[in-house]
């Protein structure tokens, strides 16, 4: 089995640097990838690849994580959009080419925490 960290790897440098092609090579044809907060799903290489062509606004991202198994990777991402911050965690299922089948997208939005823990927990 090839190394699905690599690829993941190579996935999200290759959308960091709009190189849409190296982009399409990290990805099964028929790719799902999927939205569980929006319930949105995008089905097939060609339409997920447009999907982030398309994505407004001049996003940037950094890798903070990756953590790998076999068949497995999570990520968490670092991303902005001019001075708007943002974390995403995604989890990527590959194929035995090494390449990634399905991604899972979970963009949280940011609150504030409850009153009466302020004792135990230091904001960062």
């Amino acid at each position: 089995m090839t190394d699905l960290r690599k690829t993941v790897e190579r996935f999200w440098a290759a959308a960091e640097a709009r190189d849409w092609t190296a982009f399409a090579g990290t990805l099964t044809e028929d790719v799902v990838y999927e939205l569980p907060q929006t319930r949105e799903r995008i089905s097939g290489r060609e339409r997920y690849v447009r999907f982030n062509r398309e994505y407004p606004g001049d996003w940037h991202l950094r890798v903070e994580r990756l953590v790998a198994e076999p068949g497995q990777v999570v990520s968490r991402i670092h991303v902005t959009v001019g001075v708007e911050e943002m974390y995403a965690v995604s989890f990527f299922t590959g194929d035995g080419e090494g390449r990634i089948s399905a991604i899972t997208d979970f963009w949280p939005e940011p609150y504030e925490p409850p009153a009466g823990r302020e004792h135990l927990a230091e904001r960062y």
